[in-house]
């Protein structure tokens, strides 16, 4: 398989993406966490509105064979669910599946200090992390 790491994203160890815009966040999985999990069937995020410290749960997916916490890769508060994630019949979280770094985003947040985005890893150190 040849995974897709976009460099204009930051990653963390934990397999999760970040982009920045101004001080708005948006945050998902990467395609090898998607890989990993195999097919997603349920995303639940219940911390919308809270101030959650960098490392934090911010969530769960859910795959045919396991569930993942989603961990919070920056300190900040999270203000929004992406709306095809969610569980109602018509919402699909495959969508995650087929494009993890497009519409199969997680959460957007405010981030308490956009600095602490650089210090996540690049796109070659995360390659080196996924090995």
């Amino acid at each position: 398989f040849i995974m897709n790491f976009p460099s204009n994203l930051r990653y963390t160890k934990d397999h999760e993406w970040i982009s920045l815009e101004g001080n708005v966040a948006t945050i998902g999985i990467t395609d090898f966490a998607q890989r990993e999990l195999g097919d997603i069937v349920y995303v639940e995020v219940d911390t919308i509105g809270k101030a959650l410290e960098a490392g934090a749960v911010f969530g769960t997916v859910e795959a045919v064979k396991t569930v993942s916490d989603l961990y919070l890769p920056i300190s900040g508060t999270i203000t929004e669910l992406n709306a095809d994630l969610a569980n109602e019949p018509e919402d699909s979280p495959d969508v995650v599946n087929k494009d993890p770094y497009g519409k199969g985003w997680m959460v957007k947040m405010t981030v308490d200090n956009p600095a602490d985005v650089e210090a996540l890893l690049d796109a070659a150190a995360y390659e080196a992390v996924t090995g």
